[in-house]
């Protein structure tokens, strides 16, 4: 069976927060993932709720497979675009600050068996 993938771009969280989320459902059932990702206390295990969702609903459309025959193969989390912002500080300084974005990739595909 061929992979069913989504992809969600320029999230605005930084790639290291989103990372940690990512690693929690790495190489798990679907069902699994999405469970540990409704309980997780992360921003980023709700973004990413959101492009597993979509791949699951991409796979049962282009495939016709069982929600739980699938199984979540890559988890990719990159860095996107930074926008570049600046604090002022004491005597005239100032502070640049890095608002980070993030490209979120999910592929899931059917448990081999």
């Amino acid at each position: 069976m061929q992979e069913a993938f989504a992809k969600t771009k320029y999230v605005r969280i930084s790639p290291q927060k989103a990372r940690l989320a990512a690693g929690l459902i790495r190489g798990m059932n679907v069902e699994e993932a999405l469970l540990q990702l409704n309980f997780s206390n992360l921003k980023g295990g709700i973004l990413l709720r959101k492009t597993l969702l979509s791949a699951i609903a991409n796979a049962e459309t282009l495939y016709s497979v069982q929600r739980r025959d699938l199984k979540v193969k890559e988890v990719r989390v990159d860095a996107g675009p930074i926008m570049k912002r600046a604090k002022s500080k004491c005597r005239g300084g100032r502070v640049p600050i890095m608002k980070r974005m993030s490209h979120f990739m999910v592929v899931v595909g059917k448990e081999s068996q």
